[in-house]
């Protein structure tokens, strides 16, 4: 298992010829967080690896969500006769929340600064944004997290088909909005986030949105690519093979509600499942190969579904972690990079082989002087 490589030779060889691209037209980034994540980058020193920032707002993120799950396993806190989360949770919440956003828009300034933009530093960052979907929003209902993940998969799915990754609007105003939210049910209780009027108002914003603005801009510029002889794919099959995954992840995970199997074991389960679809997707695009028809974490998950109640997500994780790691380390190695350092290993290896030929030039100088003080005429 430690030996296995996800990325085979194909894509291997396909990423020496990519190119980033990508379009950011959402006025909350532009105007309000990008001037914000320019000032804040200033306080990290130069030395700190990128993937190290986006990775600690990725901890941050699973702090929240395992905290939440402490106090509320299974989303019955706020219902009548039921103990409340504490307030100063959700004010936790609420600041972790914004900071693990933050963090996630500065690890890209980190790398301007650092001159230090790698495609694992895509790959690390894009990877980590999907799994966080699952993490960040750690008290909602189960239809808006699949908005988010529709909002974040068709993002993607746009740039395996045109080659430019369209930055999507939900997904900094959700976060924004939720760290918001958060903060909000700390001072007025937890009947304003799950107030019925209130829920079914934010519910029809947030799917309204997805629908009536998402998914027709996504389709915008997929026609407009396909006018203009733009993209990667000739076929229809081709064109919507990579949202195969996806659209039998939510068949699943709904049968799963069917048969009222624990909530949160159901979020992780299927929040790591579709960040695994999201880093298998982001490698084919990023090495110009074909996406495979379906992600090899559906079947187990198709068995669990089907067959198992309990225990089952952290055999997701695992495997899911397990390619991560993988992953990360083919890339690091094919790039000759540490992931977590501005390091090379080639520097490394200068290093060690200077301080060799700095040890034997000292020894070789005290061997001089002994040979000196016992007689001079033996150095001649």
């Amino acid at each position: 298992m430690n030996c296995y490589k996800y990325v085979s030779p194909e894509q291997l060889a396909g990423v020496n010829k990519y190119k980033y691209r990508a379009v950011d037209t959402n006025p909350l980034s532009l105007y309000v967080m990008h001037p914000f994540w320019n000032t804040v980058v200033k306080v990290f020193p130069t030395w700190l690896a990128p993937n190290l920032i986006t990775f600690s707002g990725f901890l941050l993120a699973v702090f929240n969500f395992l905290l939440m799950a402490y106090f509320d396993p299974d989303f019955y806190a706020s219902a009548p006769g039921h103990k409340h989360v504490p307030d100063w949770v959700w004010i936790v919440v609420g600041i972790l929340s914004f900071m693990a956003y933050t963090l996630d828009g500065v690890d890209r300034k980190q790398d301007c600064r650092t001159n230090f933009i790698t495609l694992l530093g895509e790959l690390f960052d894009h990877g980590l944004d999907s799994w966080s979907c699952v993490y960040f929003f750690v008290s909602v209902l189960y239809l808006l997290q699949w908005v988010v993940w529709f909002s974040f998969i068709l993002s993607h799915w746009e740039k395996c088909n045109t080659g430019i990754l369209f930055l999507p609007w939900g997904y900094d105003m959700s976060r924004v909005t939720i760290s918001f939210v958060y903060r909000v049910t700390a001072v007025v209780g937890e009947p304003f986030l799950f107030n019925f009027l209130y829920r079914d108002l934010f519910t029809a914003m947030i799917i309204g949105c997805a629908l009536c603005v998402t998914l027709p801009m996504s389709l915008l510029k997929f026609f407009r690519s396909y006018k203009n002889n733009m993209l990667k794919h000739n076929s229809v099959y081709e064109a919507v093979v990579p949202v195969f995954s996806p659209r039998l992840l939510f068949i699943l995970p709904t049968a799963w509600i069917l048969l009222s199997l624990h909530p949160r074991v159901l979020y992780l389960m299927v929040g790591t499942a579709f960040a695994s679809s999201t880093c298998q997707l982001i490698v084919c695009q990023v090495s110009s190969t074909r996406c495979p028809t379906l992600n090899r974490l559906l079947l187990p998950l198709f068995v669990i579904v089907m067959v198992v109640k309990v225990g089952v997500g952290s055999c997701v994780t695992l495997a899911h972690v397990h390619h991560g790691v993988r992953v990360v380390k083919q890339l690091s190695n094919r790039f000759h990079i540490y992931p977590f350092s501005l390091r090379k290993p080639n520097s490394d290896r200068l290093q060690v082989e200077e301080k060799n030929i700095g040890l034997q030039s000292t020894e070789r100088s005290t061997v001089n002087k002994m040979l000196i003080n016992i007689h001079p005429s033996l150095l001649n």
